[in-house]
């Protein structure tokens, strides 16, 4: 039988931050919780970051995961939006390595990759793939259904990655 895994999926965003939980037995996915973190609109930086913080370390606290995966940003062609998001997204590290997670950074085009199968996939089907991996996980909002799927790929990694280890050593 296979430890179970709990997995923390975060989907980064300077307001609207995404979360999902899930269980990993093996090969066999379950939903356990998603939402959003909102953030006040007008509130000054700071106090966007210490709301972030605030909402996933109360989110730690209640679902207790045994591991964290945060999407990393993608690089547009606004500078000052590119630094709010990596801001929010540092935000997104800290929280779970403080209190002794390790934190593992996937690229989104790997998330959708390991969700979808292709790695320019839209937010509609990696929406819809959550769906179907993740049937008890009801109607979901975009960024609930893209902190699931970094969460998805970290399953996949981390499964793969025991699977070497495993073999490495026999």
């Amino acid at each position: 039988m296979s430890a179970v895994i709990r997995i923390l999926g975060i989907d980064p965003g300077s307001i609207v931050t995404g979360w999902g939980v899930i269980e990993c037995a093996g090969t066999r996915l379950s939903y356990i919780a998603s939402g959003t973190i909102r953030t006040k609109r007008g509130a000054a930086p700071a106090e966007k970051l210490a709301q972030i913080y605030s909402g996933l370390t109360e989110l730690l606290d209640t679902h207790s995961p045994d591991q964290a995966a945060v999407e990393e940003t993608f690089v547009n062609a606004n500078p000052r939006d590119a630094l709010v998001l990596g801001q929010a997204r540092g935000v997104a590290l800290l929280a779970p390595a403080s209190m002794g997670l390790t934190v593992a950074e996937y690229a989104a085009n790997s998330v959708k990759k390991s969700v979808v199968g292709r790695g320019h996939a839209d937010k509609q089907q990696v929406q819809s793939m959550v769906k179907i991996l993740l049937p008890k996980c009801g109607d979901l909002k975009s960024d609930e259904a893209d902190a699931l799927a970094v969460a998805i790929c970290h399953a996949h990694h981390a499964g793969h990655n025991s699977m070497i280890k495993r073999q490495k050593a026999s």
